[in-house]
């Protein structure tokens, strides 16, 4: 068969583009076997530049830097794309907007696992640009998933843990207890479940030893691009 190629828009951060890479190649090696791997074109940005766009709350100059990228995948040959980063996912109508092949949006198949679980109130561990702006939550709202957040206390803590750490390659376990603590709160605040909803938090978090079931969304999103390498078509477009 004739696999479809991969466009991963990576670099945010490096370190979880890295687990993007390796987790799509086992898969595609898992399901097709001997030496099979993926066709894959990788854009990884200078993470800093986009941090600092972020950080001035002009997304609009991110959406424009992304939607360049994805039509550099596009004409290179690529027939879809991943922003590998649930945070870049608020201007991920802007890069659909940009190319004509299909952007597989994180928070659409991590919704679609979730509605499959039977999960409908998770808790959302995420960047502060995630777990705040509400493009997230609305989104999974049209799914029928209504999600929770930690406190202004523990978003800061997760977001911390995020920047100050993992995309710095640095695990730490007593951030990783910081985190199931919130996980344990929530879950007596009535949770049915967890979203790992930064690409690094995979970094520090198991989703299959946390008090709650867990969900990946790296993994997910991975997972959903080698489903559409190996020839599924109906994919949400963002919009």
């Amino acid at each position: 068969m004739v696999m479809r190629k991969i466009g991963l828009i990576g670099g945010m951060s490096f370190e979880s583009s890295a687990v993007y890479y390796r987790m799509v190649n086992e898969a595609v090696r898992e399901r097709m076997g001997a030496l099979h791997s993926a066709e894959v074109l990788l854009h990884s940005v200078d993470f800093q530049s986009i941090v600092d766009l972020q950080k001035a709350g002009r997304w609009d100059d991110a959406a424009k830097r992304l939607a360049d990228v994805a039509r550099g995948l596009e004409s290179a040959g690529a027939d879809c794309v991943l922003i590998c980063t649930n945070t870049m996912h608020l201007i991920a109508d802007a890069v659909q907007a940009a190319v004509d092949i299909p952007v597989i949006n994180i928070i659409d198949e991590t919704a679609l696992r979730l509605k499959a679980a039977g999960s409908r109130k998770p808790l959302l561990l995420a960047t502060r640009y995630t777990m705040e702006h509400g493009f997230y939550a609305e989104r999974m709202r049209s799914h029928g998933i209504d999600i929770m957040v930690p406190d202004a206390e523990g978003r800061s803590l997760v977001h911390n843990v995020i920047f100050d750490e993992l995309c710095a390659g640095q695990i730490l376990r007593s951030s990783r207890r910081a985190l199931v603590d919130l996980i344990d709160k929530a879950e007596a605040e009535g949770a049915d479940s967890v979203i790992l909803g930064c690409t690094e938090i995979c970094l520090t978090l198991d989703p299959r030893a946390l008090p709650l079931r867990g969900f990946d969304s790296t993994a997910i999103h991975a997972e959903a691009a080698v489903e559409f390498a190996l020839g599924r078509q109906d994919f949400c477009r963002a919009a």
